[in-house]
């Protein structure tokens, strides 16, 4: 997928899911919603992921070393004249990796990915809290452009 002599970004592997589980916990809204002692229903998630062609769940890994993940879907529409686009989501750098350059060399691996996938509008949504990472993703061409709504079932 992606190699530098430091990094690589490439499919996660199950094997990855303690990892991937301890860096979606490791933050204030993840502590709240992640169960990393208990991954069950992550390996379920993972095998759908797995076997869905329009989902794409990626680590980076430095020194055989899983430092981050997001996750790629791949989204065919009849909006925009039947145009496809690509979601962003559960982009995590672990704590040591912050301000490494991982986080923006994640989101232009997404992007070129969504090209390659034929993709015209790449989207994300960041909670209303995360002041630093809407800076992060505005420095990188994204627009605040819609309000987002969610309804927990």
């Amino acid at each position: 997928m992606t190699d530098t002599p430091q990094l690589a970004i490439r499919p996660a592997a199950e094997a990855d899911l303690p990892a991937i589980v301890a860096m979606l916990a490791d933050d204030p809204l993840g502590a709240t919603r992640e169960s990393p002692e208990d991954l069950t229903p992550y390996l379920a998630a993972f095998k759908r992921l797995t076997e869905d062609p329009n989902q794409h769940l990626v680590v980076a890994v430095r020194a055989d070393r899983v430092v981050g993940t997001l996750q790629l879907t791949i989204v065919p529409g009849l909006s925009r004249k039947g145009s496809t686009r690509s979601i962003i989501e559960g982009v995590r750098v672990h704590a040591d990796e912050r301000g490494s350059g991982l986080g923006t060399r994640f989101i232009e691996w997404a992007i070129e990915k969504s090209r390659a996938e034929n993709c015209d509008l790449v989207q994300l949504t960041s909670d209303a809290t995360r002041t630093d990472a809407h800076r992060f993703y505005e420095r990188l061409g994204f627009a605040p452009s819609h309000v987002g709504f969610k309804l927990p079932l």
